[in-house]
């Protein structure tokens, strides 16, 4: 997918406790930057409203979480941690990772989220849905 479907980026830098003696990431980060990307980008979804940030994280929680491992990042390197909803159903979500430093894509990935109350998955609220529409640059199946 080219990276400009992806209107939310999140720039960070490799730390050195996340590289191996090698200085390569160890694999398990990548899951970390994509959990700090999502949160980034819920942020500007609910443009800064934490009210309505602590909702979303109130009610989403992961059902499946998956990554490809194209090229490995090394310490110190700035990546870019792009995140995108490429689905949106009814009580669910897909949302898109993409991590790239400068233009080499490194890893790709997926989470799907459930939106849910007392245990039981609900429909994402009308708000968030067209939040979410407003913001993507194509919009969500």
């Amino acid at each position: 997918m080219p990276r400009e479907d992806f209107a939310f980026s999140h720039r960070l830098r490799v730390r050195w406790a996340e590289a191996d003696m090698q200085g390569v990431v160890f694999n398990g980060h990548y899951m970390t930057y994509c959990d700090v990307a999502i949160t980034e980008y819920w942020r500007a979804v609910c443009d800064g409203d934490t009210a309505k940030l602590r909702e979303v994280f109130d009610r989403m929680y992961v059902v499946r979480a998956a990554l490809d491992y194209h090229r490995p990042a090394r310490f110190d390197d700035e990546l870019d941690v792009c995140a995108r909803t490429s689905r949106l159903g009814g009580s669910s979500m897909q949302v898109l990772f993409e991590i790239h430093r400068g233009d080499e894509h490194l890893v790709s990935g997926e989470s799907v989220y459930v939106h849910a109350e007392k245990g039981a998955s609900v429909r994402v609220p009308e708000s968030l849905r067209e939040a979410i529409l407003r913001f993507e640059r194509v919009a969500p199946q």
